[in-house]
């Protein structure tokens, strides 16, 4: 059975038991969370909007994503700027679908 849900505008495919990285929600480790379900199926139907359901997950961390280096250059005008970036990023644990 797996899902497709949608957060932080985007949208994830999970399965009872995945562990899904997506962009920071509010909470601390433990606490439970609910998605809302865009489609879901056991193998047999199809169920989509509303009739999908939700799926529940816990929240295991919030920490920071890797580096993203932003270079800015002109050519020949002695202009350079260099800054980095680090998104934060909450980890969550699928734990029933339905």
């Amino acid at each position: 059975m797996f899902a497709v849900i949608k957060t932080g505008g985007k949208q994830y495919r999970v399965a009872k038991g995945d562990t899904v990285t997506v962009e920071k929600l509010a909470g601390k480790p433990g606490d439970k969370i609910a998605f809302e379900a865009l489609m879901s199926s056991d193998g047999k139907a199809v169920k989509v909007g509303k009739d999908a359901g939700k799926v529940s997950g816990e929240l295991v961390e919030t920490a920071k994503g890797e580096k993203v280096t932003v270079f800015k250059k002109r050519r020949r005008n002695t202009y350079r700027r260099k800054a980095g970036h680090r998104q934060s990023e909450t980890t969550v644990k699928i734990t029933a679908i339905g």
